[in-house]
C-alpha cells in the first residue's frame, strides 16, 4: 500500500526539516508531494536540499502565492498512491498517527477519513473564540451536508486516490476544507469515517496562518457548495 503525503507549504523554513522527517520515519510506503506556495523566506532552499537527499520527496513549485487550497489541488492531482493524505508543513498536527488514520481505508471499511481534533485525544489548549468558531463552521456544515462531523476543518484528511482525483475543487484558501466536505458529501454511497487525533496548535506568533476573514470565506464556501450539490441531486 502506497500513501502519498501531501504538504502544502508557505514560509515554513523553521519546521520544515523536522516536520519532513516525522513524515519519512512512519512505516509506509510514502510518497511526500510539498507544494510550496511561493515562500520567500529560505523554505525553498532547504526543500532542494531535502529532495536531492530523500527520493521519496517531490517539491511542487507555485510560483506565486495562491493559498492551501491550490497547493493541495496540485497535490492531489499528482498523487500517485492508493491513499492520500493532507500534511501541514507546521508541527500542529502528528504523522505518529497515521496507522490510526489509514486503519479505515486499509480496513475496507472507508474511503474517506476525517482526524478530530475534538473527539477526546490530548490537544494544546489555546484560543476559546477559535475553538467556536470552529465548532460552529464544523455545525452549519452538518446542517447542510448532512453529515455529523465533529471537525470538518481538520488538516487531517484521507481519502482513497480516486475518491479525491474525482472532484473537481475550486477554493484557493481555507475555503477548500467545507469545499472538499460538501463535495465528498455528495457523493453517492461515499463511506466516511471520523478518528480521534491529538493537536499541539501553534499560535499566531508562532506562525498561524488562518483568520477570521477565513471564516467568512468558510461560511460563504459551505453555502455555496453544500447547497449546490443539493440542487443538482
Amino acid at each position: 500500500m502506497k500513501l502519498s503525503v501531501v504538504m502544502p507549504c508557505y514560509n515554513e523554513k523553521k519546521t520544515i526539516r523536522e516536520i519532513v522527517a516525522l513524515v519519512l520515519k512512519q512505516p509506509f510506503d510514502i510518497e511526500l508531494l510539498i507544494v510550496d506556495d511561493g515562500s520567500k523566506d529560505g523554505t525553498r532552499d532547504i526543500l532542494a536540499e531535502l529532495a536531492a537527499q530523500y527520493p521519496q520527496i517531490r517539491v511542487l513549485l507555485q510560483e506565486v502565492n495562491q493559498g492551501k487550497g491550490a497547493a493541495l489541488r496540485r497535490g492531489f492531482q499528482e498523487a500517485t498512491g492508493d491513499i492520500v493524505l493532507v500534511q501541514d508543513a507546521d508541527l500542529e498536527y502528528d504523522p505518529s498517527e497515521y496507522g490510526h488514520l489509514v486503519q479505515p481505508i486499509a480496513e475496507g471499511k472507508a474511503d474517506v477519513v476525517f482526524g478530530s481534533r475534538f473527539a477526546g485525544s490530548t490537544h494544546r489548549v489555546l484560543y476559546f473564540w477559535h475553538s467556536v468558531g470552529n465548532k460552529a463552521l464544523t455545525t452549519f456544515s452538518n446542517m447542510v451536508t448532512d453529515l455529523n462531523l465533529t471537525d470538518m476543518e481538520t488538516c487531517y484528511k484521507v481519502f482513497r486516490r480516486e475518491v479525491i482525483q474525482s472532484i473537481t475543487l475550486e477554493e484557493n484558501r481555507f475555503g477548500i476544507e467545507p469545499e472538499m466536505t460538501a463535495k465528498l458529501a455528495a457523493k453517492p454511497g461515499l463511506r466516511i469515517y471520523e478518528v480521534p487525533i491529538s493537536y499541539d496548535g501553534r499560535t499566531y506568533a508562532e506562525g498561524k496562518k488562518i483568520g477570521v476573514k477565513d471564516g467568512f470565506r468558510a461560511i460563504y464556501a459551505i453555502t455555496k457548495y453544500g447547497l449546490r450539490t443539493k440542487l443538482l441531486k
